[in-house]
């Protein structure tokens, strides 16, 4: 029996994408992204009341990176991962986690424009200097992109991986606050992995709670 815990829009996206991609049967249980996660049922699943939260084996997890890195070991003949031993795991791990390195960013910004809830709590130079760390972030990945040499279609020389999951998220989450116009290979190849079906299926649907009210939000001018 496989459950994951999802947020509509949140970090728990990556890892309902990729279950969607491997294809196997699995229960998703939807939370709203309140208070409700810090409810003492739900923190027995994951104690710091954040989603996702996997059950899996038996066991629970509550780090989405762990749990694609699980997945993808769990379910090796989906080709997703890259397994000790793969000449590209050293890749595969770095760009997994890079996921992370984005969503800091992201998480930043969310709290700056979504989760604080009166406009004397947020803070421009916050908005301008997170959202500029978030182009470096797009920037990093054009540029694995467009090595010299090496026209890439997705992250890894080999082909579509959950790295591209992975990042694919976080970029999905980055795009409402940082556009993609000034990085050319990464807005093909986002075009191309949110293309796919198991993309599709991880989004919301009509009427289900969403974390963005919106499809972008501009950085505040700062005061003079």
């Amino acid at each position: 029996m496989i459950r994951l815990h999802h947020c509509h829009e949140t970090r728990s996206m990556r890892v309902l994408w990729l279950l969607n991609e491997l294809g196997v049967p699995f229960e998703l249980v939807v939370h709203s992204f309140d208070k409700t996660l810090r409810k003492p049922d739900y923190l027995a699943v994951s104690p710091a009341g954040r989603v996702p939260a996997l059950e899996i084996d038996g066991a629970t997890m509550f780090e989405s990176g762990a749990m694609m890195e699980y997945l993808c070991e769990r379910f090796p003949d989906a080709g997703l991962g890259r397994l000790p031993g793969d000449p590209e795991r050293a890749e595969w791990l770095t760009w997994l986690h890079f996921a992370e390195t984005i969503s800091q960013h992201t998480a930043a910004l969310t709290q700056q424009h979504v989760a604080l809830y009166e406009d004397s709590m947020r803070s421009p130079i916050v908005m301008k200097l997170e959202a500029a760390r978030l182009k470096k972030c797009f920037a990093a990945i054009e540029a694995r992109l467009s090595e010299p040499g090496e026209r890439r279609g997705y992250l890894l020389s080999s082909g579509f991986s959950a790295v591209d999951i992975a990042v694919g998220q976080a970029v999905f989450m980055g795009t409402h606050y940082a556009s993609l116009d000034d990085f050319p290979h990464v807005g093909d190849w986002y075009g191309r992995i949110t293309a796919r079906p198991a993309f599709k299926a991880s989004l919301p649907n009509d009427g289900d709670p969403k974390l963005f009210d919106r499809d972008f939000y501009p950085v505040w001018d700062v005061p003079a």
